[in-house]
């Protein structure tokens, strides 16, 4: 049963949470340095930056535990906001731009990270549903064999 979170986290499990923490690196760096320089500017922008900071800080911690079933519905919860939250951001972004005159992690459907933001949460989410957590009744009937 150890040897779960070892086997989650290999191969694409371990490149998704590296690029979720990549994410969340540059996404609070951004958001503290808008925040703290011109937050009066695009206060709507500059918090949309900080709440996507939180949503992959969030991720990347929830990705990470996902074997535990909490921590895995946290993770699909914020995986699932994530995307919401680039779908709405991007259409806002076209539809009213005089709202993102200065730029969010999500404008433009993440154009600014190379749509990075727009790709991430379709992997995690398939990640996530094909890397369910195995419930403890399996667990139990798999040591009693």
């Amino acid at each position: 049963m150890s040897s779960t979170p070892t086997r989650r986290m290999t191969g694409i499990g371990r490149v998704l949470v590296i690029v979720y923490a990549i994410m969340a690196l540059a996404a609070t760096g951004r958001s503290f340095v808008q925040i703290a320089e011109r937050y009066d500017q695009a206060p709507l922008a500059y918090t949309l930056s900080a709440l996507s900071a939180v949503v992959y800080i969030l991720a990347t911690f929830a990705l990470v535990f996902s074997a535990s079933g909490a921590w895995y519905r946290v993770a699909v919860v914020a995986v699932v906001f994530e995307l919401i939250g680039v779908l709405v951001v991007g259409t806002l972004s076209f539809a009213l731009p005089e709202l993102f005159a200065h730029p969010t992690v999500w404008s433009w459907f993440g154009a600014g990270y190379l749509f990075i933001p727009l790709v991430l949460p379709f992997f995690g989410l398939w990640w996530l549903v094909t890397h369910r957590p195995v419930g403890r009744e399996a667990v139990e009937t798999a040591a009693a064999r």
